[in-house]
């Protein structure tokens, strides 16, 4: 026990600061991408071609990137022969919209608060069931990583239940795969009202890279309202983190 106690002491506190101050992330890092027009050939769509899940739009001006179809591979951005294509260091992808996912020249306009009443219903406490539906296990991992010491969901009063009749929503990972279908819906129906649903990777909003096949549904949107999309194939572990307090309004800024 005494062993036990002096490791944990040596180790020191390793919960990260997130919120309250600044996370830096690794350079190798793909956070959100971004497109520089001015770099942009007129007239090439190598970016386009080079998406293996049709992610890159083209529009009337320019291009959007559809983030919620996005594996952040980099393929466009290695086709891209002026480096009109980056990632950035950012983190902060989740949007409550599925439209809002969309993005290009303009700012990301990222997930807004609850409204009032369920803000107060859900903020200081929300628990949810995770559902697999179909997924590889990258985002159930990165979802896993939130109960960690590092993270800690807790703090923040959001946990993770067993069972879907003690949950107030379902964060759901996976393309819902036509097996899996019935068994969403019927977690979905075991919850008691008012209930969240949270689309969690590629997978879950737009079906990633499975998209059109015949045994996938292409996400959660078809088959339940979605309240927050958080992007990522998988997301990072902060990337969900911060679309789960904004949605609860702990972070309506920035």
């Amino acid at each position: 026990m005494l062993k036990s106690l002096l490791a944990r002491w040596q180790q020191g506190y390793r919960t990260i600061p997130f919120p309250s101050e600044k996370v830096n992330l690794p350079d190798r890092f793909r956070g959100r991408p971004e497109i520089d027009p001015s770099k942009c050939p007129d007239g090439c769509r190598e970016c386009v071609k080079a998406c293996p899940t049709d992610a890159i739009l083209p529009t009337e001006n320019h291009f959007q990137i559809d983030l919620g179809r996005c594996l952040f591979c980099t393929d466009c951005q290695e086709a891209c022969p002026s480096g009109a294509i980056t990632h950035s260091s950012d983190y902060r992808l989740a949007a409550r919209k599925r439209n809002d996912l969309l993005v290009g020249e303009e700012v990301l306009r990222l997930a807004g608060a609850l409204e009032e009443k369920r803000k107060k219903l859900f903020g200081k406490s929300l628990k949810l069931r995770q559902v697999s539906a179909g997924g590889c296990n990258g985002c159930e991992a990165d979802v896993n990583v939130l109960q960690t010491i590092v993270f800690d969901l807790g703090r923040f009063g959001i946990q993770f239940v067993a069972s879907p009749r003690h949950a107030d929503g379902l964060l759901v990972t996976g393309p819902v795969t036509g097996n899996m279908s019935s068994a969403l819906h019927k977690a979905y129906e075991a919850i008691p009202s008012p209930k969240l649903v949270i689309a969690v990777g590629a997978c879950a909003i737009a079906g990633g890279p499975y998209m059109g096949q015949a045994e996938v549904k292409n996400g959660v949107d078809g088959e339940l309202p979605v309240d927050l999309y958080i992007p990522g194939c998988p997301p990072h572990p902060l990337t969900i983190l911060d679309g789960l307090l904004r949605l609860l309004g702990r972070l309506e800024k920035g």
